[in-house]
């Protein structure tokens, strides 16, 4: 079927161009998400997405960076997630525990729905190479940002203590990723509601708030 693909390159929506940009990823999610990133090879990725490995490399460079599109793809979707939650009819009326809570359900269902998708996202682009750490870094930092505004929110209710908490949002972040790793790894898949808990009780925790509402 690769021998067979003809590449086509005429313009950012070419359709046959998009069709190969989501076998590949379809691909890679079964590959790098069962077998692992480190045990597939370039050539294995572009059998099972039936494009050859020239149209990997127009497309996404390397098998490296199929593996940050991947991870960019379900990343964004947790964060999509969590903007939809923000925006659910009286969550602004909501306890910090009950908002808190309501954001990181949001937030595991979406990463963590397909396991394949989750064990990339959490444990496949560790230790990978300086630039996919770079890539992570990146998202860590946005998610920073995303939270230290909530922080701030809490702050300003006084559901949480008056100082800066940037660092403390730094340090939740990192535990978080540490936290889904963790549950990723497991031989038995926790449920989305525990690590959602979890996430909760260490965010109230690390804010210095009031855990009324946390289930």
């Amino acid at each position: 079927m690769a021998d067979s693909w003809t590449v086509q390159r005429t313009g950012p929506g070419d359709a046959a161009r998009a069709q190969a940009r989501e076998q590949l990823l379809e691909a890679a999610r079964e590959l790098y998400g069962v077998n692992g990133y480190r045990e597939t090879a370039e050539h294995d990725v572009c059998a099972a997405a039936g494009v050859p490995v020239e149209v990997l490399r127009q497309e996404y460079g390397s098998r490296e960076g199929l593996l940050i599109a991947l991870h960019n793809r379900v990343t964004t979707t947790g964060l999509r997630a969590m903007e939809r939650a923000l925006l659910i009819e009286g969550i602004d009326d909501c306890s910090i525990a009950d908002r808190v809570r309501l954001l990181f359900d949001a937030y595991v269902e979406a990463v963590t729905a397909d396991p394949r998708e989750a064990r990339v996202t959490f444990v496949e682009v560790l230790g990978v190479s300086a630039v996919v750490d770079e890539h992570c870094k990146l998202w860590r930092a946005l998610w920073t940002e995303f939270l230290t505004g909530e922080a701030e929110r809490a702050v300003e209710r006084g559901e949480a203590e008056d100082r800066d908490h940037r660092v403390d949002v730094m340090v939740m972040v990192g535990a978080v990723h540490e936290l889904m790793a963790h549950h990723t790894r497991r031989s038995r898949r926790a449920r989305p509601g525990e690590v959602s808990g979890e996430l909760t009780e260490l965010a109230l925790t690390m804010l210095g708030s009031q855990r009324a509402g946390v289930e």
